[in-house]
């Protein structure tokens, strides 16, 4: 019998692909990527990179409060910038979502994100003791 379970929000983009928005396994959950998408539309917020990273730390939130957590309960977080010049608004934007002790991390610079998106996070976040 697995303990694992699918977190699921209509307050963050549905999937656009096979896969999950989060999987809960135990008390550890695995937040999938996202990017920011507005969850009524499923069309990207604005061309704007820093209104883009705010709506997937918003996305992100929406889907660590369905698994029962906050932002603060994530301990990594993996960041993908298609433009690594924009990792100081990126840093600037996390500073207005996380408080410290911040999450371990990771940025990555990538060619293209999906739907033309200049960022994306993943997570995971662990919840109770």
């Amino acid at each position: 019998m697995s303990n694992k379970a699918v977190i699921n929000t209509e307050k963050a983009p549905a999937a656009i692909g096979p896969y999950s928005q989060a999987i809960k396994a135990g008390n550890t959950v695995y937040l999938s990527g996202q990017i920011p998408l507005d969850p009524a539309t499923m069309e990207l917020v604005s061309d704007d990179f820093e209104a883009q990273a705010r709506q997937v730390f918003k996305n992100l939130s929406a889907v660590c409060e369905e698994a029962a957590g906050t932002l603060q309960d994530i301990v990594k977080i993996n960041l993908y910038l298609v433009d690594l010049d924009n990792f100081a608004i990126v840093n600037r934007v996390m500073e207005e979502f996380f408080v410290t002790p911040y999450p371990a991390r990771a940025a990555v610079g990538i060619k293209a994100l999906p739907k033309g998106s200049q960022f994306e996070a993943e997570a995971v976040m662990v919840i109770g003791d």
